[in-house]
């Protein structure tokens, strides 16, 4: 009847998972999710701190090939990476503990209350990292095939391109991962 009233099949997947499958004379509507400001900061401090944590890792593992492969036409590189490594080893002692306290909160909430895990704030994020990491991991690879065939592939290169798609595979997998048991814990 919907399909023919002009809904879409992706419509109409949509309005009938809203109900639960109970057998009840009435359909039952499923919980929705509520958008609450503690979501929405939570989240975003997940969120922030995880970019934080992983830009500085990589710039941790970068100065820590700079080191290993210096490079011979900068006299002032190793006192550079001395500054950054001590910046990054600063910023992850605080960002990567935000983000395992603040994300074992988040799961603690989505464990009392599963509806939790369709937040609006959740799933945008999560796709937003998605793509970051996407498009991180495209640009690494683009650079990666650029310099090999430009003849400038340099251990100290390939490297940081692997640290490069580490760092943004690692992130791109299990947000990915968790979106898909996301999505089965909701069907359920």
């Amino acid at each position: 009847m919907l399909a023919e009233a002009g809904w879409s099949r992706a419509q109409i997947r949509d309005g009938l998972a809203r109900f639960a499958n109970v057998d009840f004379a009435v359909p039952v509507p499923k919980p929705r999710p509520e958008l609450s400001a503690r979501d929405v900061f939570m989240y975003l401090l997940m969120f922030a701190a995880l970019y934080l944590s992983a830009y500085q890792l990589g710039n941790l593992a970068f100065q820590l090939i700079n080191l290993a492969f210096p490079d011979q036409l900068s006299p002032f590189a190793n006192v550079v990476a001395g500054q950054k490594i001590r910046w990054a080893t600063a910023t992850l002692i605080v960002a990567f503990p935000v983000f395992l306290f603040v994300a074992s909160r988040i799961a603690r909430d989505i464990a009392e209350e599963p509806a939790r895990r369709n937040s609006a704030v959740r799933r945008w994020l999560t796709y937003l990292t998605l793509f970051v990491a996407a498009t991180v991991l495209i640009g690494d690879t683009i650079a990666l095939i650029f310099n090999l065939l430009n003849g400038e592939l340099t251990v100290r290169f390939v490297l940081k391109a692997v640290v490069v798609a580490l760092i943004a595979g690692s992130g791109f997998g299990y947000y990915l991962w968790s979106s898909k048991a996301d999505d089965e814990a909701l069907a359920r």
